[in-house]
């Protein structure tokens, strides 16, 4: 048996001598010198463009985006518009590579259109996304370097994307929210306006002489030069509470000095309050131990 295995092992090996032996090489290394002086130095060529290619249409778009930002062009349509032509450029590039290597452009844009639709299936959410991006632009609820609050994130709006926009937290943390969700959501721009109004409300006790409360913090509005003239302070009650008269102070300023102005008042409010006796009364609870004799 392991004869006959041995013989049927050499057989094999004589016909793959012989199929080798067969085989015209002078024709092999005609083809690949063909190969090489026709399609070989086309793909060589192809490659060398495509890096050049790409080069220059970065340098482009980077002049592109120079140029529209010292006139004066909005960030976002700036950024977007520079990224959207790179984009196209470089598709365009590619697809006129592959067709000077001698690949076959429609069939590729064939298995494009197939794979697209089947990626359109796959990933709604994103295209979601992109659509809400494009919405976004267009619109414009919100520039760079506007501070929003959206799906529970608040942060200063550092970049709009197709897909994501990205937000930076007062800690300088990133966030990445979807365009969708911003799209189809509710979006508070606390930038848009130049002003803003600041709402401090604070609680005295009922035995406080409720005007000399008001022309306090009426005084340390009056103090601060970042508060406005007009539109004038608002300073009065606004709430019967349980345990405190609560009462509010509605001041004006920029928008960049909101909380500088909203750190002020709480300090200076509470310090007015402490030098003129002046209680800020708290939630407290009363425990009483009633002792209890041991009867037998």
């Amino acid at each position: 048996m392991l004869l006959n295995v041995l013989t049927d092992t050499t057989n094999e090996v004589d016909e793959i001598i012989q199929n080798v032996e067969g085989v015209d090489w002078q024709k092999v290394l005609d083809a690949i010198i063909n190969w090489c002086t026709s399609t070989g130095i086309k793909l060589v060529i192809g490659i060398f463009v495509l890096i050049i290619g790409f080069r220059i249409i970065s340098f482009i778009t980077k002049r592109i985006y120079k140029k529209l930002h010292k006139r004066g062009v909005d960030e976002t349509i700036a950024r977007v518009s520079t990224q959207t032509i790179r984009i196209i450029l470089k598709f365009i590039i590619l697809i006129c590579i592959v067709g000077y290597v001698g690949i076959e452009t429609a069939s590729i844009s064939a298995c494009i259109a197939s794979l697209g639709v089947g990626i359109s299936l796959a990933v709604q959410g994103t295209l979601s996304n992109f659509a809400g991006g494009v919405i976004i632009i267009i619109m414009r609820p919100f520039r760079i370097g506007a501070y929003i609050t959206s799906n529970g994130e608040s942060g200063t709006v550092e970049d709009i994307k197709l897909f994501y926009t990205h937000i930076v937290t007062p800690d300088n943390r990133t966030i990445m929210i979807p365009n969708g969700a911003l799209a189809n959501g509710v979006i508070v721009n606390n930038s848009l306006k130049d002003t803003r109004r600041v709402d401090v409300v604070m609680g005295v006790s009922y035995s406080t002489n409720i005007e000399l409360a008001k022309n306090l913090i009426s005084k340390v509005c009056e103090n601060n030069s970042l508060i406005l003239k007009e539109p004038k302070v608002f300073v009065d009650i606004i709430e019967f509470g349980e345990s405190s008269i609560d009462i509010v102070c509605r001041a004006w300023c920029k928008n960049a000095d909101y909380w500088p102005v909203k750190f002020y008042l709480l300090n200076e409010i509470k310090n007015e309050f402490d030098l003129n006796g002046i209680e800020i009364p708290f939630k407290q609870i009363d425990v009483n131990i009633k002792a209890s004799e041991n009867r037998e």
